[in-house]
């Protein structure tokens, strides 16, 4: 395959002309006082829609929680089928790019750049920020449950619990943590980072936008952007850290610190999540404090050192070979079912009609929603990573080996769990257990008491290197956005602004109204960005097009030759 090189700079052939790219989106920052180096039309409204969302949450708990669920319900059963081929489109998408050799050979950059990072903390990187929590919790969480119910149980297929539900509960896994999510990040993180390394645009949400609108996103429809995309990334990771507080309270209370840990209905107790908050956010703001470069990559080494142990001790102590052969077989009948399930909008018609339609929008709709509303973060955090990867190595890196991991994960660990049951050593304790808890209890069938007790621990702290991974990248990602692309600036008290809004909008929707409270808020917050994201997908499709275009007539691609090019006139 031929590497990617400048054109040659002579003037562009008159015939076809076609325009050089857009190389400069100025966008006003401040030049003194408390808002030095950033945008106050971003940074200010953003503050105080998310100051009014926690004053609404903690003064007006009653009014919050009956309009939010009444939201929620419209908006989930009105854009269900949105959200739906929305993600299609943008997994699709994402794999053309990469598939199609022209513009799989494009870089993330200037022509022969090399990585910033190497690949194992690229890949460490990826992981920790984008979905490490969610794996912690739902590695059991997520195939029990379709293990107890998934459509093939509801149309009367298979019984719910028994051998025959496996294949269909680990379709249904894949599904929702597979390339779905991952091309999601991948397509926001792709447009952000083309137009910013390769046009020398600021590195914030509107540039993603740039290949349509130009200079025009340099004003209020500009600032309108990055507003939606900081709260939906504050929404997205609240949801993230929401399950990991209360998994994270579940560990301690197993290793026996209290049961004032827990309220008697299993859940976190409200002096457990303030606890919990006040270490896990102090020490993610103290990380992103020391940058990516330093905290966030020292940490995000360290989740992945943790995790290979964990996920060791279950192949060896656990299913190891029931989870190699769930794996094969799991990754086949999501392969062969992936087009037909991505594109599948289940309707009320039928017997089963009402409780499928109730499935997706409880698992599949609410996951997208998710996967959006995470988007803002983890795609800004990839762009801010990738830099001088191919089009190629960049989709296949950021979907496919991180989609991988989790399905070792889900197999390995879930399968486990799943086997216990299946052979009656469990006794119901895995499957009835909380989420969050599910994966002590496994661990407390699986091993020694002694031992159970102890690997209990080493959970309870690779899930605080997760949680605090996880916040401090949305903090310093927030701070970006808000900053105009300015990664890099000292901007201390804003980090700490965000960084004590992010454990208010945990702290007050878990004690208030638990976690259904966050994911409901998520979903509401997720549904302007997804118009985002999906003009982002058409901006990128266009940028490497018309890139395609001026190489082939000689026109210089990025900023680099551009300004070459204007030397040597």
């Amino acid at each position: 395959m031929r590497a990617e090189t400048d054109p040659p700079i002579e003037p562009p052939l008159t015939d076809h002309s076609i325009e050089p790219p857009l190389i400069e989106l100025p966008i006003k920052t401040a030049s003194r006082g408390f808002y030095d180096g950033f945008s106050r039309e971003v940074t200010i409204p953003s503050k105080i829609i998310v100051s009014l969302l926690i004053m609404w949450a903690i003064f007006f708990p009653v009014s919050a929680s009956e309009t939010l669920t009444a939201a929620n319900s419209t908006i989930i059963s009105t854009f269900s089928g949105w959200y739906v081929y929305l993600v299609a489109f943008l997994m699709f998408t994402c794999f053309i790019l990469a598939l199609v050799p022209q513009a799989g050979s494009l870089r993330i950059g200037n022509p022969g750049e090399k990585p910033e990072f190497g690949r194992f903390s690229w890949f460490a990187m990826l992981f920790g920020a984008g979905i490490g929590i969610g794996m912690l919790t739902y590695s059991t969480g997520e195939p029990l449950a379709h293990f107890s119910n998934n459509p093939d149980i509801i149309r009367g297929l298979v019984d719910a619990q028994s051998a025959e539900a496996v294949r269909p509960a680990y379709i249904y896994t894949f599904l929702h943590w597979g390339f779905a999510a991952w091309g999601t990040y991948a397509l926001v993180g792709l447009a952000i980072g083309y137009v910013a390394y390769r046009r020398n645009l600021p590195l914030t949400i509107r540039s993603g936008l740039a290949p349509l609108f130009g200079l025009h996103l340099s004003g209020r429809w500009g600032h309108i952007v990055d507003i939606v995309a900081v709260v939906a990334t504050i929404l997205g990771v609240a949801v993230t850290m929401g399950f990991g507080v209360e998994q994270f309270v579940a560990g301690l209370a197993r290793l026996g610190l209290g049961d004032w840990l827990l309220d008697p209905d299993g859940s976190s107790s409200a002096m457990a999540v303030v606890l919990a908050l006040v270490v896990l956010v102090g020490a993610s703001t103290l990380s992103a404090l020391s940058g990516v470069g330093r905290g966030i990559k020292w940490l995000s080494n360290l989740n992945m050192g943790l995790s290979f142990a964990l996920l060791a001790l279950f192949a060896v102590v656990g299913s190891g070979l029931g989870g190699l052969r769930l794996l094969g077989v799991g990754l086949w009948d999501y392969l062969r079912t992936l087009i037909p399930n991505s594109l599948t909008l289940f309707d009320k018609g039928g017997p089963f009609g009402e409780a499928l339609v109730q499935w997706q929008l409880d698992w599949s709709v609410f996951y997208w929603a998710w996967w959006i509303a995470f988007a803002p973060f983890v795609g800004m955090f990839i762009a801010r990573i990738s830099r001088g990867r191919t089009i190629r190595e960049y989709v296949f890196g950021v979907i496919l080996v991180p989609s991988l991991m989790c399905f070792v994960w889900m197999t390995m660990v879930g399968g486990t769990a799943i086997d216990l049951e299946l052979s009656g050593a469990a006794k119901g304790s895995i499957v009835g257990a909380g989420i969050s808890d599910q994966l002590f209890a496994t661990l407390a069938v699986l091993l020694d008491p002694a031992v159970a007790t102890v690997v209990s621990g080493l959970v309870v702290i690779l899930l605080m290197t997760y949680l605090i991974t996880s916040a401090d990248s949305a903090i310093l990602i927030v701070n970006t956005i808000n900053g105009a692309g300015d990664s890099e600036g000292e901007h201390r008290h804003h980090i700490l602004f965000w960084g004590v809004a992010l454990a208010f909008v945990v702290g007050s929707m878990l004690i208030l109204g638990g976690i259904d409270a966050i994911r409901i808020t998520m979903i509401i917050g997720a549904l302007p960005f997804s118009f985002v994201v999906a003009v982002m997908g058409v901006a990128i499709l266009k940028a490497v097009v018309y890139d395609l275009r001026r190489k082939h007539y000689g026109v210089p691609t990025t900023a680099q030759a551009c300004a070459e090019y204007a030397a040597g006139k």
